[in-house]
């Protein structure tokens, strides 16, 4: 591929994932390459190139005889998956706190420190700020799974975070959310160093039921009184 189609494919990823991140594209939307190629003013090479992309990264499903279209987030059982994704990295945190190095807390902690800078001079909902949060999650939560039982642990929680609602939340994140979940990372790391596995698993599970909150609130929907005494109990 030359380098005037490599930009060409980079843009058309760009303008499309943005256009389902904002719900432009609604979950389930056909994603013909020829409409998609007159939408943006490319032509389909790059289309193709850019939904290929998208559906590594669980944006976009590609179905036998019927092409691509948009997943749709909203019809997966949110709270069933937070809820597995709980007792998965409250496991896996609870280890991380004796095992992670004190050097790799260190590294861990550095990487918040940029992360922050970044993300304080950057407008929310910027594809650039979206990319920068989903990286960092993966690395932080990814070490430590790494740390907790090495990379088989870490390949168990990938199987459990769903691409398309990680990138939802930072998409829908505010200012205080964001701040909220920049504290969270940091506690975490407190109780790491002070080798405290119920402090970290208790900031944990506030770390990823807020998440679950948000997701939900976005779907238009709450949660209800009897699922409220289950996450407590």
């Amino acid at each position: 591929m030359t380098s005037s189609n490599e930009r060409a494919a980079d843009r058309a990823y760009r303008m499309i994932r943005a256009d389902i991140m904002s719900g432009e594209l609604e979950g389930g939307a056909r994603l013909g390459e020829a409409n998609l190629a007159e939408r943006y003013g490319l032509s389909r090479t790059p289309v193709r190139e850019s939904l290929r992309r998208l559906q590594s990264e669980g944006l976009v499903e590609v179905l036998p005889h019927r092409g691509a279209r948009v997943v749709d987030w909203r019809s997966l059982d949110i709270a069933a998956i937070y809820d597995m994704r709980a007792v998965v990295e409250g496991f896996m945190v609870r280890r991380a706190a004796v095992t992670m190095s004190d050097e790799e807390i260190d590294r861990l902690t550095t990487l918040c420190d940029k992360v922050e800078r970044q993300t304080a001079a950057m407008e929310l909902g910027d594809p650039e700020l979206i990319d920068l949060l989903a990286a960092f999650n993966r690395e932080f939560h990814g070490s430590i799974a790494r740390a907790a039982g090495g990379e088989i642990f870490a390949a168990v929680r990938a199987s459990v975070v769903i691409g398309p609602l990680m990138l939802r939340t930072v998409h829908d994140y505010t200012r205080a959310d964001q701040e909220r979940s920049n504290r969270h990372h940091r506690e975490i790391l407190a109780a790491f160093r002070a080798r405290s596995p119920q402090w970290a698993e208790s900031v944990m599970l506030a770390h990823v039921y807020s998440a679950k909150s948000r997701l939900l609130e976005g779907r238009g929907e709450v949660i209800g009184p009897d699922a409220a005494s289950i996450e407590a109990s």
